[in-house]
């Protein structure tokens, strides 16, 4: 029986159940999990419980990489933790574990993670794999990154940008398919 694919998934430990990012994310764990995709993510809250919660509840596996830094617990959805000692440590095992990146809505954190993946992918540390990032703000900042990957002669096709969570699902299922 082969194994799910992993799908890490970086975004904002800030959301909460009501608001719409959260929202967002509860509703992209379930699509990953019917498609049979496993999620790995931060561990944490926000946008890390909300699609551990949606995985599960489709009945995939939610890995979370923590971190002790913050004295905190991983969100009660995960069926796997792994624990880092440093940022960097965990950044790496996030990178490591996924077949593929999703990039939601964050802050300064989830830019370095979608830095540090693009990066390893840019300069083939890593095997490329998809980078989807949804949202306006994460688009802007691909097009304007891009601008200056294409100015350098580099790959301007390592990160790609989508409107709807719907259409970053359909594009994993069929690229990433067995």
């Amino acid at each position: 029986m082969p194994m799910n694919k992993t799908i890490t998934v970086f975004g904002s430990s800030k959301p909460k159940p009501y608001e719409e990012q959260y929202k967002i994310a509860y509703k992209l764990g379930i699509m990953l999990g019917e498609k049979g995709f496993n999620v790995c993510n931060g561990g944490f809250f926000g946008i890390m419980e909300a699609v551990s919660k949606g995985a599960v509840e489709s009945g995939t596996e939610a890995i979370g990489v923590t971190i002790n830094t913050w004295g905190l617990t991983g969100n009660k959805y995960l069926t796997k933790e792994i624990k880092c000692v440093t940022l960097l440590e965990r950044v790496n095992k996030l990178i490591e574990l996924g077949d593929a990146f999703i990039i939601l809505q964050g802050g300064t954190g989830t830019l370095l993670e979608l830095a540090a993946v693009w990066e390893f992918s840019n300069k083939e540390f890593i095997d490329h794999k998809s980078i989807l990032c949804h949202s306006s703000m994460w688009k802007k900042i691909v097009d304007v990154m891009n601008i200056q990957m294409k100015s350098e002669g580099r790959n301007t096709n390592l990160v790609k940008a989508f409107d709807s969570t719907e259409e970053i699902v359909i594009y994993l299922a069929k690229n990433l398919a067995d």
